[in-house]
């Protein structure tokens, strides 16, 4: 049988060429079959792995190896420090899309708002502003049912009420009120990328990634959209690629959204575009 120390070090020489962090994955897949933290693993390094465990490891070894991202594996990624839930039916939530949520805190007042969450997947925006706000009143949307099954189960366990989940895409789920806020994390990858065929993306639900030819339509459609869901001084805020924030700033300014501005993540990397619907949204 295996102590830890040995398994340990088994798996980090399965990973070497497969991850830039293999002692990490190796901790993270061995923690989440022994349902403990990391630091246990280096308390207790003479546990003996039951015949059971051993193969449980065994075989997360082996679908890491074949490019399974953890998050799959472990069932579970952090997102605003609230443990999330994610499946296969969902999109795994980037770090980056943090930025989406620190700019409507700090662009909206903590005071009752009515805001939209569009492809709203494990629920990490939603779920995210209505931990911090909790008088806001939050709809997330998904086209995908299993998605949505994800979120709410994020939300219950969570113990999040204020958010309603809706099924359909994009604004078309929305009732017919007025926004003070809507935010996305759209697709906006090209439908034949080779960044599909790479790294974690052919794992994740293609309809959550790929976007037309040009990877644009989506983002088009929800600028266009959201000027019949806004309050007047509302805004928009769209997640993009890194080399499409010209495009996006384009679009909202065409659609008549004034105070048009992208926003670098931390990797200085042009990230999210936002807009405020004005009067010539409405001409």
């Amino acid at each position: 049988m295996q102590n830890i120390t040995q398994a340990l070090h088994e798996a980090t020489q399965c990973f070497v060429n497969v991850t830039t962090t293999p002692l990490l994955d190796a901790e993270i897949l061995l923690a989440h079959v022994l349902k403990g933290q990391r630091s246990y693993l280096y308390t207790y390094p003479d546990y003996s792995l039951s015949m059971t465990e051993q193969n449980n490891f065994a075989a997360l070894i082996k679908k890491r190896v074949a490019g399974w991202p953890i998050a799959y594996l472990t069932g579970h990624r952090e997102f605003w420090s609230l443990d999330l839930i994610v499946t296969p039916d969902t999109l795994i939530p980037r770090p980056e899309t943090e930025l989406l949520v620190e700019l409507i805190l700090k662009k909206l007042p903590d005071i009752p708002l009515l805001v939209a969450d569009l492809g709203t997947g494990s629920g990490a925006i939603a779920l995210a502003l209505a931990h911090e706000r909790p008088y806001w009143t939050i709809y997330a949307t998904d086209i995908s049912l299993e998605a949505l099954a994800v979120a709410k189960a994020n939300a219950a366990r969570l113990q999040i009420k204020n958010i309603i989940f809706v099924f359909g895409k994009w604004c078309s789920a929305l009732p017919k009120l007025r926004f003070d806020v809507i935010v996305s994390n759209p697709p906006y990858i090209a439908e034949n990328d080779l960044h599909l065929q790479q790294g974690a993306l052919p794992f994740e639900p293609s309809i959550a990634l790929a976007s037309g030819e040009d990877g644009l339509k989506d983002i088009q459609d929800i600028v266009y959209e959201a000027r019949s869901y806004l309050k007047l001084g509302g805004y928009l805020l769209l997640e993009h690629g890194s080399t499409q924030a010209e495009y996006a700033c384009s679009k909202f300014l065409n659609a008549g959204y004034t105070h048009v501005k992208s926003y670098k993540d931390f990797s200085g990397l042009n990230r999210v575009t936002t807009g405020i619907f004005s009067i010539e949204c409405l001409s």
